[in-house]
């Protein structure tokens, strides 16, 4: 089902549906604002998606051991130390 609905544009923003129009992109200014519409929609979902695992990982963290500043130093000090290793025994 389709709605009737009444918009205003810019200047700037209808030429340029105009000329995807005229490009023959689109069959009129209408399709190109229903694509604009769609593309936003889909935009917004896709935010909306990222936002709730970045919840989920945020709460799995929250949950999980504490690592204190010095002993994270000393886990990233081991792990480029191995990477140095492992990279000086490839040359």
């Amino acid at each position: 089902m389709t709605f009737k609905s009444s918009v205003s544009l810019t200047d700037e923003q209808h030429l340029f549906a105009k000329s995807l129009v005229e490009a023959g992109r689109y069959s009129s200014v209408s399709a190109v604002l229903q694509q604009g519409i769609d593309i936003l929609r889909r935009g917004l979902e896709g935010e909306a998606l990222e936002r709730e695992a970045l919840r989920e990982v945020l709460k799995s963290r929250r949950q999980g051991a504490f690592v204190d500043g010095a002993e994270l130093d000393n886990r990233l000090a081991r792990m480029i130390a191995k990477k140095r290793g492992d990279h000086d025994a490839t040359d």
